[in-house]
């Protein structure tokens, strides 16, 4: 009656009206609603902290009406310190499936502060999370103090492999058992160590084992994944999407499996689902899907998004990389990689591929060496010396010690696979001019001015000379000739007349060597292109004699010796002269 009046007092009782269903726990859990479970549970916890302080209208469970209950009224549960541990255990639990390593740890950390001498498991599960938060030296002090158990050698085991403490990992993997646990550690470790096939070997026997464990299915696609088998992959992939259409990480993969087959819009499609109608890529909710999405869409975000990804995403820092290298920052690159230990055969090649940016950046023959020593790592490696990367790896690391011949063999195996892909036929057909076989390198040079990127190549000053030597070793110097009366304004300028006037003179095209002399030596009148210009010119005179040049060049001849003074020219002069009198050639 009291209760009834005072409500009363309070104003008018609320309307009963129909409530959602709170979710159970259980359920959330069985769901793996990880955040569902997480929000449950503080939300219970903070309205059992109200319901002792507060005053308020609250339901009667039992006679599904709201009462007013006074601030202060709620007696003490006497249950409440073991459902609060209780509570704490399933918070932890979620937070760390949740991947929140950090709320996991503290919930364990209070955990172990009210319970820890009846509990010392509780440790390893401690020492879970600070390997989750890559405090490696802290997880290994923590699973110490708990009981020997297999949770606990299996952490270590992990933690001797992040450490690279390899007596340790021996030592671990001796203590493995046959049980399903063990040999799911044993068979990530062998993937984190880029023992693919082994690791496969494993979770396909597992699943053989235990086919109600569907999600072997995802772990065998993404080992078939990083072994270039992206076709295996997608078909165990569709299967298990059939049954979980929802899942990120298979949503993922696939769209992974799908940018390798064909490109990044085809692999955007696939994450549709995960994307949340984000506005921009930085938007997105997804660490992982964030960083990916930069991939598929060439680097665009790249710098908004890959930079706080680098010690969450073991890709992200490679990728990085890899954006400054397409935007000529190899400094930038380099800085990235050059703490790195490499550890798989994509962070060697890297490593190779920046060290040859920096030694050609900086003309430095150490970077050069260390370039060529990690591509022949990677090409002479028994897992990846028949591999189409192992094989680009041995020719750059033939490229580097200039040993063309061997470079061809490696670039000619893997031709049939790059068709169209304008940097493979650049440096195929750079190797090919080296090696000598100029007529196999025009046509490959040619082929790249017919593409998109055409005006590119035109001011490209390596592609430039080379196209310039083919053109003389084929026969074709005058195409040569002309090819340098366009860049006659730019820089490289000389260079190419220095490759003209000596290569040209090799062949015994005579008249464009002279021309190529000629204008070196009123660039710079070095006694040695006077030299070189006097023999190209008696060299034209001769073939003019045996009939190999035509009568009429003597008149150019002649011109460009008359620009030169020196008392040899006289002499030269009377004698062409008098040749073409007794002949009749008109030389002016």
């Amino acid at each position: 009656m009291m209760l009834t009046n005072k409500a009363k007092q309070q104003g008018p009782r609320p309307a009963q009206r129909k409530t959602a269903e709170r979710p159970k726990l259980d359920d959330l859990i069985e769901k793996r609603d990880y955040v569902g479970a997480i929000t449950l549970i503080e939300f219970e916890a903070q309205q059992r902290r109200e319901a002792k302080s507060a005053s308020g209208w609250q339901l009667n469970q039992q006679t599904g009406e709201y009462e007013w209950v006074a601030g202060g009224t709620v007696p003490e549960n006497g249950d409440d310190p073991e459902q609060d541990v209780e509570q704490m255990r399933w918070l932890a639990f979620a937070a760390f499936h949740s991947g929140d390593f950090k709320k996991a740890l503290d919930t364990y950390t209070r955990l172990i502060e009210l319970v820890g001498e009846q509990e010392p498991t509780l440790h390893v599960y401690a020492a879970c999370c600070l390997l989750g938060l890559g405090w490696y030296k802290d997880a290994e002090e923590r699973a110490q103090r708990a009981p020997v158990s297999p949770l606990q050698n299996r952490l270590l085991f992990h933690l001797a492999h992040r450490t690279n403490d390899e007596s340790k990992l021996m030592l671990y993997h001796q203590k493995l058992h046959d049980t399903t646990e063990d040999q799911l550690s044993l068979a990530s470790i062998h993937y984190l160590r880029n023992h693919f096939q082994e690791a496969t070997d494993i979770y396909k026997r597992l699943l053989l084992e235990n086919r109600d464990y569907a999600a072997l299915n995802v772990y065998v696609a993404l080992c078939y994944y990083k072994l270039d088998y992206y076709d295996v992959s997608l078909e165990i992939l569709n299967s298990y999407l059939t049954q979980h259409a929802d899942s990120a990480v298979a949503l993922n993969l696939k769209a992974c499996n799908q940018f390798r087959l064909y490109d990044g819009k085809a692999a955007e499609a696939e994450l549709a689902p995960l994307l949340g109608g984000a506005a921009s890529i930085d938007k997105i909710e997804f660490d992982l899907v964030r960083h990916n999405m930069v991939v598929f869409r060439n680097g665009e975000r790249a710098m908004q998004v890959l930079p706080a990804l680098i010690d969450v995403i073991a890709e992200a820092r490679l990728n990085l990389v890899i954006y400054h290298m397409h935007h000529g920052e190899v400094e930038e690159a380099y800085n990235l990689m050059k703490d790195l230990e490499p550890t798989s055969p994509q962070e060697y090649i890297l490593k190779g591929v920046v060290n040859l940016a920096m030694g050609q950046a900086l003309d430095s023959r150490e970077h050069l060496k260390v370039a060529q020593q990690y591509f022949q790592l990677v090409g002479a490696s028994a897992s990846e010396c028949d591999t189409i990367p192992g094989r680009q790896c041995m020719a750059s690391c033939f490229f580097i010690l200039r040993q063309f011949d061997d470079v061809l063999i490696y670039l000619k195996s893997i031709d049939a696979y790059f068709p169209s892909d304008e940097v493979f036929i650049y440096n195929y057909s750079i190797a090919r001019a080296a090696a000598g076989q100029t007529r196999d390198a025009e046509a490959g040079l040619l082929s790249l001015l017919q593409t998109s990127n055409a005006d590119q190549y035109r001011v490209d000053y390596v592609f430039n000379m080379w196209l310039a030597r083919c053109y003389v070793m084929n026969g074709k110097s005058r195409a040569a000739w002309e090819l340098y009366l366009k860049l006659e304004s730019s820089q490289e300028s000389f260079a190419m007349l220095q490759l003209l006037a000596n290569d040209c003179y090799k062949v015994g095209a005579f008249l464009y060597a002279a021309k190529a002399f000629d204008t070196l030596e009123r660039l710079d009148p070095n006694p040695e292109y006077w030299e070189g210009k006097r023999g190209a010119c008696v060299g034209c005179f001769q073939a003019v004699l045996a009939g190999r040049e035509r009568k009429e060049v003597l008149r150019d001849v002649l011109s460009i010796l008359k620009s030169t003074r020196n008392p040899q020219v006289e002499y030269l002069v009377r004698v062409m002269k008098k040749w073409a009198r007794e002949n009749g050639v008109n030389v002016g």
